[in-house]
């Protein structure tokens, strides 16, 4: 009796044994696919010059180049309708003058534009980088603010974020909030809410604005340029069928954290607009004499 029971005993311990085995390698396997590093080829295509956009580091990255030949571009294979999308870009160094990298969501139609940008214009060595924002809602846009970069980009890859819900559009740099574009529907201005949105992104020469609107020119001399792409992450609806999952109320996008800014968000908020603010288009009497009426609301 005894013998039977320890030799029970010695097979519940091997079956464990092997459970356990089991487990862990399943955990193993599970961790190794979530770590899995998205390429670009995924999720992405080149919508300009294929010869100036190059994968690295086995896909998981991207370099854009831009010469005098040409700049370039690439695009999501899908629009998507609600959700976050972020991507971590090294910028150009040194003097970038009158270049635009650009990473944004558009709607890509034409009359009811709808359209969610990060527009990085370049400097002249040793200025700042400064970031553009700006949101186009059913074709209208011109809402422009810029901030000057507290932290060289050029230098290392930062995490650029934009997370857009039924209550508000939300720009950040890694975790830090530069811009929040509320929903004002209820005071007549639009929001983009209903027209699924693809991810782009562009580097191209634009030195009749870019640098001290227009004075500062590319220097040539300095090129090529490049910039950096990597961990890209998209989440959201994926269209076709976008609206019928944006209509669903336990998106963990629309959860009540993604509604406002929390206390630690509120004060970097504060702070960034505060000390790195250089335009903000509500505060610009000579395009707006009357204040729009999202600036008046909070935006």
């Amino acid at each position: 009796m005894v013998v039977q029971l320890v030799l029970r005993m010695g097979n519940i311990k091997s079956a464990v044994s092997l459970l356990l085995l089991a487990v862990l390698h399943l955990l193993a396997i599970a961790v190794f696919v979530v770590a899995r590093p998205a390429t670009f080829d995924d999720d992405f295509r080149v919508t300009w010059e294929d010869s100036h956009i190059q994968q690295i580091q086995g896909g998981t990255a991207i370099k854009l180049v831009l010469d005098q030949s040409s700049g370039c571009g690439f695009a999501s294979k899908h629009q998507y309708l609600f959700g976050r999308v972020s991507m971590k870009i090294k910028l150009i160094p040194g003097d970038s003058a009158g270049t635009v990298t650009a990473f944004y969501m558009n709607s890509d139609t034409d009359t009811i534009r709808d359209e969610l940008d990060f527009e990085f214009l370049g400097n002249r060595t040793g200025q700042p980088y400064t970031v553009q924002t700006n949101v186009y809602a059913h074709g209208k846009g011109d809402r422009e603010q810029r901030i000057n970069l507290w932290f060289d980009p050029a230098i290392d890859f930062h995490n650029y974020t934009i997370e857009w819900n039924h209550f508000r559009v939300l720009f950040s740099i890694d975790d830090v909030p530069i811009r929040e574009y509320k929903n004002n529907e209820r005071i007549g201005v639009p929001f983009p809410k209903f027209q699924p949105m693809g991810v782009y992104s562009t580097l191209w020469e634009a030195d009749d604005w870019a640098t001290r609107g227009g004075l500062e020119k590319i220097n040539w001399s300095k090129a090529p340029f490049y910039a950096y792409y990597k961990d890209f992450d998209i989440e959201g609806c994926q269209a076709p069928g976008a609206e019928r999952c944006a209509a669903n109320p336990n998106n963990w996008w629309e959860g009540a954290a993604y509604r406002q800014l929390d206390a630690v968000q509120a004060r970097k908020y504060k702070w960034v607009r505060m000390n790195h603010m250089i335009y903000d288009y509500c505060t610009d009497k000579s395009r707006y004499p009357v204040t729009p009426p999202e600036c008046m609301a909070g935006i």
